[in-house]
């Protein structure tokens, strides 16, 4: 489908209207006009009629021409509609080009949002509150507090069977007083530009649409969320759903690959490797808990009591994760009089251990120690960590924790 030209040999006049094309015919591409005003730069120009569409209602602008110099942007200003071009250009009347790709495939998301909201506000009584139209996908968000893989399902298919239908869409000018049908009550008075799918929903909206549902092409819902109390819809019309089913099934086939299997067995397969996963990783916990238990108790051993009965430990690691030493600490903190300061140099962190008898508080002593240097950390009694930063005041840290447990040694 090619847009359409429009050419006018009329005296230039002066406007502070700008005629928007565009509200009458969505396929109009080439156009002449006269310019009204210029920036001071000269880089933004206002026209007195324009088949560009601005950033509006959640529908983004058109690109393309005025002249040689390419439109970046266009910017509706109440009355007028300003042009943001990436180079000046000369002359009082100038010839408009609009990038019809683009523009074809903004009528077709913003026509199938129109579709996707009338089914879903007819086959559930589901309203539409507020619409973005993205550079990839559009989204829907929903007033309501969930929406169900076969509620998606069954909107998508009655939305796609509405194409197949090729029902007409017309544009028309009404009286807000009296317009009847909307599916939406229109939040001004006078008269109010509506798109109508035959037989399916009348909309008070600005935007470019297609003639007739067909040209929409396939919707497809790629994903529903929850977004505070709403349901946030994920949708793709034409030539985007087209590329977006082509990379799922690429994705899917070399996943499908990856694991030697057909797609179809993926769910299977998958769910037995997590299952797999699950026990693996618990086994290997239990094991390294074992392990901090084993070294806790020859370390533990290894130091004599102070006068106070308690074995203080500093534990120091040139890098590395923490967990290791948080089990330690765990388990250290199990035996009698047991204190343990753990230490990984890179990234800088510390953490605490304390045993119930040692009269330490874990939490508040390694809290205190890192609020000197900017550092942050938390825990409980028993166990506590936190990350040092700068690393250059770890040294003061560790200091700050063995004089605070009341450490004899080091």
């Amino acid at each position: 489908m090619k847009g359409r030209s429009a050419t006018r040999k009329t005296p230039i006049t002066i406007l502070s209207v700008t005629e928007r094309l565009y509200y009458t015919d969505a396929y109009l591409t080439d156009f002449d006009a006269a310019v009204v005003a210029r920036s001071d730069d000269r880089r933004r120009i206002y026209l007195d009629r324009t088949a560009f569409y601005p950033t509006s209602g959640g529908q983004p602008f058109d690109t393309g021409w005025l002249g040689d110099a390419a439109v970046t942007d266009v910017v509706d200003e109440g009355d007028r509609i300003a042009h943001v071009l990436a180079a000046p250009i000369p002359g009082e009347r100038i010839h408009g080009r609009v990038d019809w790709p683009r523009r074809f495939d903004h009528m077709q998301q913003h026509t199938g949002q129109h579709l996707l909201s009338a089914v879903v506000a007819g086959r559930f009584g589901v309203p539409t509150v507020s619409v973005h139209f993205g550079t990839d996908a559009s989204t829907l968000d929903l007033e309501t507090g969930g929406f169900s893989p076969e509620q998606t399902a069954e909107a998508e298919a009655r939305a796609n069977q509405a194409v197949t239908d090729n029902r007409p869409v017309v544009v028309s000018f009404e009286d807000a007083a009296s317009a009847p049908g909307l599916r939406k009550t229109p939040g001004r008075e006078g008269i109010l530009r509506i798109v109508t799918i035959e037989g399916l929903d009348r909309s008070a909206c600005g935007g470019t649409h297609v003639r007739a549902t067909g040209e929409i092409g396939p919707i497809l819902i790629r994903k529903v969320e929850r977004v505070k109390q709403l349901v946030r819809l994920e949708f793709v019309c034409g030539a985007r759903a087209v590329r977006r089913a082509r990379a799922d099934a690429e994705l899917l086939a070399a996943l499908a690959r990856a694991q030697s299997a057909g797609a179809e067995e993926l769910p299977v397969l998958l769910e037995a490797q997590r299952a797999e996963l699950k026990a693996a990783t618990q086994a290997r916990r239990a094991l390294e808990e074992a392990l901090a238990g084993y070294r806790a108790r020859e370390l533990h051993a290894s130091l004599a009591p102070d006068t106070r009965g308690r074995r203080v430990a500093l534990v120091r690691e040139a890098g590395g994760p923490l967990e290791p030493l948080r089990a330690l600490a765990q388990a250290y903190g199990g035996l009698p009089g047991g204190i343990i300061v753990g230490v990984v140099e890179r990234p800088a962190a510390v953490v605490l251990g304390a045993s119930a008898d040692s009269g330490v508080d874990a939490g508040a002593v390694l809290k205190a120690a890192l609020a000197a240097s900017g550092g942050r950390g938390g825990g409980n009694a028993r166990v506590a960590q936190g990350s040092v930063k700068p690393a250059s005041e770890l040294e003061a840290v560790i200091a700050a924790l063995l004089a605070a447990v009341g450490a004899e040694a080091y």
